[in-house]
């Protein structure tokens, strides 16, 4: 009898302590359910999750940001376009938390809408330290584009060398650099023309000079001018295309470079269904500017930079093409390798100086193309991305380096007739039988065995 108690009370005993695991088991998912946050994208180009790039720029953003949302309850077009902004913002709500987020209908308060500058439903007023941004592209590169430009300390000066028939930061022709000065804007930058006809020195203010493929010569008091500049510790972006120095080549002498005539034959663009003198960029130097930076550059009718070792400036190569072509002398059109003339590859078309000077890092980059940045050839590559991350370098802001965010893939489902033919077989018929078969099996088994 008290065996029978004894055990009786030992098993409730363990079912208590069981019940009581089992709770506190329960409890314990709940509390890492709420504290814990685990996802897994597995759309297409990961659409439903930030870049890297996006991530490191929020990481680099210390203080809180204010998103004031002008979107009605119901666009015309869109539908719930308060939704899609929400989802939106919580991709970057999700890495930094202290991003807020506020609708207000333009048609309740206009007057708040007219003074931030709204012009269209759904615009997004972002501000951050006591500067603001409007957004009207919701989409990850433009938003990331804008609290790149946000986070800067303040906007960037460029002096654009003019005058000699220079590729424009603002020009649409072919030729010209616009598209890429629009992308500086986006990130922070703003650009001036310098004319050293009518300027007595240039500016100290300025963050960076841009000398883009000159077409006439220079006069000698102006090459004395960019000569002085340099003394003094300016910073230098250099295009130099395979036409002549026109007037630099002192310019050439004070940084100890050599430009070798001719033009960069690359086998291997041709295997791409490129123009052999489209030379591939696909070796980098170890720099901050190519730090992990493993995408693919072109850099049409390219020209050989040679760097003298020297005592003064410390030199990177950036950019290494042609790894199995050469440079071809002569403007014939022959491309054929003459071992006697030409120099085999690889080929170095990028270098980045350095030096201390006044207190300071002085900065310049050499690169033996200009058309790499031209509305012409921009879109090939990654070329904006290495075009963007010079100037950050160059105006001292390497920790704003980084590859643009990507652009979002095609969402839809697209499937042929036999793939659709599969789907609607196996889930209208293969799944339901498969089920009523289980069923009919369950159900046999338990009548034969009562």
């Amino acid at each position: 009898m008290r065996a029978n108690k004894s055990l009786r009370f030992q098993l409730k005993m363990q079912q208590g302590i069981f019940v009581l695991l089992l709770l506190s088991l329960l409890v314990l998912l709940g509390y890492l359910a709420l504290e814990t946050r685990v996802q897994w994208d597995i759309s297409q180009n990961g659409r439903n999750t930030l870049s890297q790039t996006s991530i490191e720029i929020l990481s680099k953003m210390t203080a809180p940001v204010q998103i004031a949302a002008f979107a009605t309850e119901q666009h015309v077009q869109f539908g719930d376009v308060r939704e899609i902004i929400h989802n939106f913002v919580q991709l970057y709500q999700r890495i930094k938390p202290d991003i807020s987020l506020t609708f207000i209908d333009p048609t309740e308060h206009p007057d708040l809408a007219r003074e931030a500058g709204v012009q269209v439903n759904g615009e997004l007023v972002i501000h951050y330290q006591n500067k603001q941004a409007r957004l009207t592209t919701i989409n990850e590169q433009a938003m990331t584009q804008v609290l790149m430009r946000l986070s800067r300390p303040y906007e960037k000066l460029i002096l654009a060398l003019s005058g000699h028939g220079e590729r424009s930061l603002v020009g649409a022709a072919n030729y010209d650099l616009g598209e890429f000065g629009q992308q500086l804007q986006v990130n922070g930058f703003i650009s001036e023309p310098l004319n050293l006809t009518v300027t007595p020195n240039i500016p100290s203010d300025a963050d960076m000079l841009l000398i883009a493929s000159p077409q006439t010569d220079l006069l000698p008091g102006e090459v004395d001018k960019l000569l002085e500049y340099i003394d003094n510790g300016g910073n230098l972006l250099w295009l130099v295309d395979r036409e002549s120095l026109r007037g630099l080549l002192p310019l050439t002498e004070k940084l100890h470079l050599i430009m070798t005539p001719g033009v960069v034959i690359d086998p291997q663009a041709e295997q791409l269904k490129a123009p052999v003198t489209f030379a591939l960029g696909t070796g980098y130097g170890r720099h901050a500017i190519t730090r992990g930076f493993n995408y693919i550059t072109v850099f049409p009718f390219a020209r050989q930079i040679v760097f003298n070792e020297n005592q003064t400036w410390r030199a990177v190569p950036l950019v290494d093409v042609a790894h199995n072509g050469w440079v071809k002398y002569g403007a014939d059109d022959n491309y054929t390798f003459d071992p006697e003339e030409d120099i085999a590859g690889p080929v170095t078309i990028a270098v980045a100086l350095s030096r201390e000077i006044n207190d300071r890092e002085q900065r310049v980059i050499v690169v033996g193309n200009g058309h790499f940045l031209a509305n012409m050839y921009l879109g090939n590559g990654n070329n904006l991305d290495f075009g963007i991350n010079l100037f950050n370098w160059l105006s001292g802001d390497e920790e704003m380096i980084t590859i643009q965010p990507r652009a979002t893939l095609d969402s839809q489902l697209v499937l042929t007739d036999t793939e659709l033919t599969v789907v609607v077989v196996f889930f209208l018929l293969v799944l339901p039988i498969t089920f009523l078969l289980s069923g009919a099996v369950i159900w046999w088994r338990r009548k034969r065995a009562t």
